[in-house]
């Protein structure tokens, strides 16, 4: 798997996360494209990442915005297949990057319904935290927060 740095706008990112907006359609009933913004991702101490299989096809996605000075927030991260690792080497891609850029604390948010997603936070050491931000009286959501340094 190849991991590499992408503007939100390319066709790869794009088909990504309009697949990602189907599938979040079809668990949550919304799309989740109401909260993400491109350009929050194209800003100093942000990234957007797209994974590619070896054969060169598009299989992922995530980036991290900044909120504060320590802390950063996951965003988009989509992996087309489960179980196959990709998504979490996306986010050990994200922690690393935000490590990098000197935050402490990632932040990110899904739905309570996104069973899937809830499982995958947690078990990659992702604490349940009060909902921020715009979440924070959107009782279909759920947050969670990660120490990375």
């Amino acid at each position: 798997m190849k991991i590499v740095k992408m503007n939100p706008s390319e066709p790869d990112a794009i088909y990504l996360m309009d697949e990602l907006s189907q599938n979040l359609e079809s668990i949550t009933g919304a799309s989740g494209r109401n909260s993400f913004n491109s350009n929050d991702v194209c800003v100093p101490r942000s990234v957007f990442v797209v994974a590619y299989d070896e054969g060169g096809q598009a299989i992922g996605c995530g980036g991290i915005r900044p909120i504060s000075e320590s802390i950063a927030e996951v965003k988009r991260m989509f992996a087309k297949t489960k179980g196959e690792g990709v998504g979490s080497e996306i986010l050990f891609h994200l922690e690393k990057k935000a490590i990098e850029m000197g935050y402490v604390t990632l932040w990110v948010e899904t739905r309570l319904v996104n069973e899937c997603a809830v499982s995958f936070y947690k078990s990659r050491g992702y604490k349940q935290i009060s909902n921020y931000g715009k979440y924070a009286r959107n009782s279909e959501a759920i947050c969670f927060e990660k120490r990375i340094s």
